[in-house]
């Protein structure tokens, strides 16, 4: 880890449940903290989310019927709470995908724009 401190993120409203629906589609099912900690790493440390933040994107995700959660022991034999993406959710992270890269290239062209 570099002596400098890493600048954190912040996440704008409606990404977290897209990230959390990939993180879901790419691992399978996941406790809280598992996809905190590999939100974690692949962001680099940059993303740090609390359990302010990731719980009631689970909740929601969970009213939405895109995941859902069943009790489990953790490899440390605690019992915690797994969520899986179902078929809704991922109809749901296809679309919000599309919309999230057409936003972006939208951005970034807006930005390229004001460059000389």
């Amino acid at each position: 880890m570099s002596s400098e401190r890493r600048e954190s993120i912040r996440i704008l409203q409606g990404t977290l449940d897209l990230i959390v629906l990939r993180t879901l589609a790419t691992m399978g099912p996941q406790h809280a903290y598992g996809i905190a900690t590999r939100l974690q790493q692949v962001s680099n440390d940059s993303l740090n989310l609390n359990q302010g933040t990731l719980y009631p994107a689970l909740v929601r995700l969970g009213q939405q019927g895109f995941i859902k959660g069943a009790w489990r022991k953790t490899e440390n034999y605690r019992e915690a709470k797994y969520y899986s993406i179902t078929p809704a959710g991922r109809r749901a992270l296809d679309q919000e995908t599309r919309r999230w890269r057409k936003l972006a290239g939208l951005v970034e062209q807006l930005l390229a724009t004001g460059e000389s």
